[in-house]
């Protein structure tokens, strides 16, 4: 802590014990104010502006140190000032006072709260943001609450002063009102009792509810008018309970919880059932990584005491066995399973006509319109194709499109080159390389898999190039050519063009949110990258959802998943009890060899955002089944509150790594630490018990090494 710092506390500390050493307390008694309001109305009408300027330094100061007195005080302003001037110089003295003791909180204990319980607080910082003044308002009307505990917590928040200020200076005013007119008839009273009856506490609780009310209010007229010019055109009875748009990830969850409450719903999907999770990305992807793994695998038996062999395999095959898993798989996303749950399935195009109608371009012809109570919109996204002058002249594949333009090849592409650095890029580059591509990797950026840590990005792209892939960052792409023949993709590295020669270009530079042809512009839904929403997934329109990767902030399936349970009870049930979408612990994983999962903070989101940590790193070479299965490569790195267990955040890297994060996601969620991993019986040998010995490391960086000294002299005392 620094010295200034120090010094105020040290000062603030000696005034408190001064106050209370020296009784000073007995001035600020009904007693002694009752007994004394002769001589200060003595001394008020010889020095009027003498009287008033020490009255006024005396509160600021006793309000500053929240020192107990501050409502005598107040009663005192009625009984030697009378109201007008009393009310006037205890209003301007209490919101200073409390003031100074925001801002003695803020510059004490701010910095080392939001260090230590950053994370926790975001929340609370957003909070204060939006709604701060109207809940510090609620507060401040409410005089059931110390006013102190009000300015010492708010100090912790960001806050603005003037807005703590003027808030304080607006709440305070009707409390400070009843006790100064109370003071007014101070020679009467027998207790502070006397001043606030039940009555009056009730008024001021109903006071205080006032502004959450009026909230509540703004918000209904709010929506009046986002529906007012669909107001002539909302139905008096409804088709639907709920319309989902989407047949990915999000529109199931949400079509399948509706479902099972016993709603009306219809699920609206244009193309395939399942989405681009089961279609295009995470089910062929897995599929195409498992062949090219066991490719891997071959050519390096002697890791396993056999020979290396080059594997021999038709392409065709590899992609047929992908198309095969697909459709075994389709049977849990289709039509017939979703029907059978009580789920309406409708194949074509749904556009949002008004708040409470869509209208559906069937696939097989006609158009059917719907009325519903409420929507949820889950369209997903598609893959981003960059505006690189030639792409479209030499052609390009994406990571949806690729499964059946390569299904028609008769062997991997020669020479493909794929652009991007991401989790996609990553997978399909090294699986490809190990299928036997001669793969060129670009990214733009310094390093691959930039949203990990510089550790990770690094054994990332080793791992890659060990597969034969040339890894190039900081190559931007500029154009593509057709060159005698051969198609050219021309990048710059610090200031020079380079060629690279492809048979296939591979665009995985990130999805973008599918937002046209819905009737979002028509409805003025706003939309940037995403669709706009609230924390309960609500659009401008309260009926009007969305969830997945239209609605952002992260594109996993899991987490489409977790937020269609939202969108769906809060469209179904928001007019009882709404839930706001929880993000606080969301994992994810790339797939790469070896693979890389995480949740929580890392190491960079720590230091961006200013978060103290501390770190603890198992290194998995030291894992007995890891050396058995010759995977004895990677490493569980945890984050941890300084000095203490709790998780702030879990990297693993190295085999199955997305299946051990499990354990940490659970305890993340339910607030368990390292000592409980600790204590938990992991089966031996397995994979899982790197998560063990990581808890192992932690405790034992945390021994508590003088008492451990006590233990060995009374061990060698026991030994006579």
């Amino acid at each position: 802590m620094k010295l200034s710092k120090i010094a105020l506390l040290v000062g603030i500390a000696v005034l408190v014990l001064l106050y209370f050493a020296l009784d000073l307390g007995r001035f600020l008694s009904l007693d002694y104010l009752q007994q004394s309001q002769a001589n200060f109305a003595a001394l008020y009408a010889q020095s009027p502006w003498l009287v008033r300027g020490a009255f006024f330094a005396l509160y600021v100061a006793v309000a500053s140190l929240s020192l107990p007195g501050a409502a005598l005080l107040t009663l005192a302003g009625g009984g030697i000032f009378g109201l007008g001037w009393g009310l006037l110089l205890v209003s301007f003295a209490s919101t200073l006072g409390a003031t100074v003791s925001f801002l003695v909180a803020r510059f004490v204990l701010r910095a080392t709260v939001q260090e230590r319980f950053g994370a926790r607080l975001q929340d609370i910082n957003r909070g204060v943001e939006r709604e701060g003044a109207l809940y510090l308002f609620s507060l401040r009307l409410v005089p059931l609450v110390p006013f102190f505990v009000i300015n010492l917590a708010m100090g912790l928040t960001s806050m603005r002063t003037r807005t703590f200020y003027w808030v304080s200076q607006l709440g305070m005013l009707a409390g400070t009102a009843v006790y100064v007119n109370a003071g007014t008839q101070l020679g009467q009273l027998q207790s502070l009792k006397g001043v606030v009856s039940p009555g009056l506490l009730g008024s001021f609780v109903l006071l205080g509810l006032f502004p959450l009310l009026a909230r509540r209010a703004m918000d209904a007229v709010k929506q009046r008018r986002v529906y007012a010019r669909w107001n002539s055109v909302k139905p008096k009875t409804f088709d639907r309970n709920l319309i989902v748009i989407g047949g990915g990830a999000g529109g199931l969850v949400s079509a399948y919880i509706a479902a099972v409450v016993k709603a009306k719903v219809t699920l609206v999907e244009a193309h395939k059932m399942g989405g681009d999770c089961l279609n295009y990305g995470c089910v062929p992807s897995k599929a195409l990584i498992k062949s090219a793994k066991l490719a891997h695998q071959m050519r390096h038996g002697a890791h396993y005491g056999l020979s290396n062999t080059e594997p021999t395999f038709s392409f065709k095959a590899v992609m047929q066995r992908i198309h095969d898993i697909v459709a075994a798989i389709e049977p849990h996303d289709s039509v017939a399973r979703y029907t059978g749950l009580g789920v309406e399935v409708l194949q074509g195009y749904a556009k949002i006509v008004n708040p409470w109608t869509v209208e559906i371009s069937l696939n097989g012809g006609g158009v059917q319109t719907l009325t519903t109570r409420s929507i949820v919109i889950a369209a997903g996204a598609r893959p981003l194709v960059p505006a690189l002058p030639g792409l479209d002249e030499v052609g390009y594949v994406t990571s949806d499109t690729l499964w059946h333009t390569f299904a028609q090849l008769d062997e991997a592409p020669k020479r493909l080159v794929v652009l991007g650095g991401g989790p996609i890029g990553c997978e399909l580059a090294q699986s490809f390389a190990r299928l036997g591509s001669n793969v060129t990797q670009v990214e733009m950026g310094p390093r691959i898999m930039p949203r990990e840590d510089e550790q990770v990005s690094a054994l990332a792209a080793a791992a890659l190039q060990a597969d034969g892939v040339q890894v190039l960052t900081r190559h931007r792409a500029l154009r593509c050519e057709q060159v005698n023949g051969a198609k050219v993709l021309v990048v710059e590295h610090e200031g020079v063009e380079a060629h690279i020669e492809f048979d296939q270009l591979l665009c995985a530079v990130g999805r973008v949110a599918r937002l046209t042809g819905y009737g979002l512009e028509e409805l003025g839904i706003p939309t940037t990258k995403t669709v706009q929403t609230n924390e309960y997934l609500q659009t401008i329109y309260p009926n009007i959802y969305a969830a997945g990767d239209v609605a952002g902030p992260y594109q996993f399936t899991h987490v489409a998943a977790h937020q269609a349970w939202y969108a769906a009870v809060n469209a179904l049930f928001g007019d009882f009890k709404k839930f706001k979408a929880d993000y606080t612990v969301i994992p994810w994983a790339t797939f790469i060899d070896p693979e890389v999962a995480r949740v929580g903070l890392n190491e960079q989101e720590a230091k961006e955002k200013g978060i103290a940590f501390e770190v603890t790193q198992y290194g998995i070479d030291d894992l007995d089944r890891a050396i058995a299965d010759s995977e004895a490569h990677g490493f569980v790195k945890v984050l941890t509150v300084p000095g203490k267990d709790k998780i702030l955040g879990v990297t693993i890297v190295g085999t199955h790594a997305g299946d051990l994060l499990a354990e940490y996601v659970l305890a993340m969620r339910h607030g368990l630490g390292l000592n409980k991993i600790l204590g938990t019986i992991h089966t031996y040998p397995t994979l899982s018990e790197a998560n063990k010995y990581a808890a192992g490391e932690w405790k034992r960086a945390h021994q508590p090494h003088a008492l451990l000294e006590w233990v060995r002299k009374f061990h060698n005392w026991r030994r006579g």
